[in-house]
């Protein structure tokens, strides 16, 4: 867990060090085994200074799935391709977010099992935002279909992330015409 603590900690603010720490954290003991102190300890701080930046665990959480949903649609807005390579390109974006940001990706893909309340209709309310978005996305490259292809699109991104987790890539390989 020390990855953090060898960043270079003057090129972050603290408070994107809190959300990288806690994005790993989260990711890697899920909601409910994280807590502040452990994102404090994670970059030696102290956990009133945690607080200083969220008022609650629940509010860290949900900093760390909004950065991460942001990322996803800007990395989707990035793209520019034919319709028919539409769909891939938009994947292969995603197949970048799992590199360069692979907590954050595996925590928007999986935070729907997190059962509080507010997370739920946080998460319920941006898998509706960009089921929306990839679908206009479809619409607008006249693809037939868009929004059973959207759903058919974050379910194949819902299938490499669960892939990930289990250690099982054969999970998320489908052929690109499928999605």
């Amino acid at each position: 867990m020390a990855r953090h603590k060898d960043q270079d900690l003057g090129s972050l603010n603290r408070k994107d060090q809190i959300l990288n720490a806690a994005a790993t954290l989260f990711a890697n003991n899920g909601f409910y085994k994280t807590t502040t102190a452990m994102v404090a300890a994670e970059l030696g701080l102290t956990q009133p200074y945690v607080f200083h930046f969220f008022k609650s665990k629940e509010e860290l959480y949900l900093a760390v799935l909004g950065r991460a949903v942001s990322r996803l649609v800007e990395a989707f807005q990035s793209v520019e391709a034919e319709p028919e390579h539409l769909a891939e390109r938009m994947g292969n974006e995603f197949n970048i977010l799992m590199k360069t940001h692979r907590d954050e990706m595996l925590l928007c893909m999986h935070s729907f099992a997190t059962p509080e309340p507010e997370v739920r209709a946080f998460v319920r309310e941006q898998f509706a935002s960009i089921h929306e978005f990839v679908t206009k996305r479809f619409a607008d490259a006249g693809l037939p279909n868009p929004g059973p292809q959207a759903s058919l699109f974050i379910a194949y991104g819902m299938a490499k992330s669960m892939g990930e987790v289990l250690e099982l890539p054969q999970l998320g390989q489908l052929e690109p015409d499928h999605c």
